[in-house]
């Protein structure tokens, strides 16, 4: 009986793999996405060795990502547990210890980095470089006003940039400003739930919510998204595909508009990613946008 129960203590149960899951965000996985960058707009998609490089260097970024989420979940877990939804993470709620979470960022970062590395050396490096990004962001940057924001936005660019690397092409000047754009987009959006939603209890949750003001940030989103809609215009005119390219720019413009809609009259954007699969629109919108590039691009030499 000792040595069964000795074996089970052994095991880790079903339901403890389940927090672990939800410790790693799989969702937010879907920011990842800009690691594809590289590969669908140099036309390299339709060739399979270049498509396999893309895919594994995004599964990488979604290691060395989760690793960071859940150290930034380690140091946060006292404002976590105040936040009405962020709460419920495991390690807010207690269902995790801070021991168990420490080992997993360790193994997810060792083996993001290690993978990195033997996939490409300067792509290893971009993963190193996100990876101690994101570290720093946890301790420090994270609490300077509009550092933040400028933080995460050079997070999404080492992601494209890693994704381009691992393919050995590059990536329009113009592309590379729409996705810090984009992102800034995006984490102002959240800035805007957070600290309407939060009201009293925001900077308690996110320091730097106590310099921002809904009048600064919606100046901000205002400036941002006139800028993004630019960015990818002049992308499109400058992209080489002709006059089709700038067929995709209502996709684009509808789906920013979208999404200001849903932060403006429903009140949303806490979560971007919630938003992006859960309103049919805008994720329709998504998709739409691109098979039209992808079509475009596939198709290129017949324009």
């Amino acid at each position: 009986m000792d040595k069964q129960q000795t074996v089970y203590n052994t095991t880790v149960p079903e339901s403890r793999w389940r927090l672990y899951w939800a410790l790693f965000r799989p969702r937010q996985w879907t920011k990842n996405g800009f690691v594809l960058a590289g590969v669908v707009f140099s036309g390299l998609f339709t060739n399979l060795q270049s498509m396999l490089t893309a895919i594994t260097a995004f599964f990488i970024f979604c290691l060395v990502s989760s690793a960071g989420y859940i150290y930034n979940d380690i140091l946060d877990k006292e404002e976590d547990a105040l936040h009405p939804i962020k709460c419920h993470r495991p390690l807010a709620a207690g269902q995790v210890s801070v021991g168990e979470a420490q080992k997993l960022v360790v193994i997810l970062a060792v083996a993001a980095i290690g993978a990195g590395f033997s996939l490409d050396l300067s792509f290893g490096f971009i993963v190193l470089l996100y990876f101690l990004l994101t570290v720093a962001y946890s301790l420090w940057l994270k609490k300077l006003v509009l550092i933040d924001l400028l933080a995460l936005a050079a997070g999404f660019v080492l992601r494209a940039a890693g994704g381009a690397v691992a393919v050995g092409v590059m990536i329009s000047p113009w592309l590379l400003i729409c996705t810090p754009l984009l992102s800034l987009f995006l984490g102002l959006g959240k800035r805007r739930h957070e600290l309407l939603f939060l009201e009293d209890g925001a900077s308690a949750h996110r320091i730097t919510l106590d310099d921002y003001s809904p009048e600064l940030l919606n100046q901000l989103l205002s400036s941002v998204t006139a800028a993004t809609l630019v960015s990818y215009s002049i992308y499109t005119f400058t992209s080489g595909h002709g006059l089709v390219m700038m067929l995709t720019i209502p996709f684009v413009l509808f789906g920013l508009f979208r999404y200001l809609y849903l932060i403006y009259c429903r009140d949303l954007g806490g979560s971007p990613e919630e938003v992006l699969l859960t309103d049919r629109q805008l994720l329709g919108t998504v998709i739409l946008w691109g098979v039209a590039v992808l079509l475009i691009l596939g198709t290129k030499q017949r324009f």
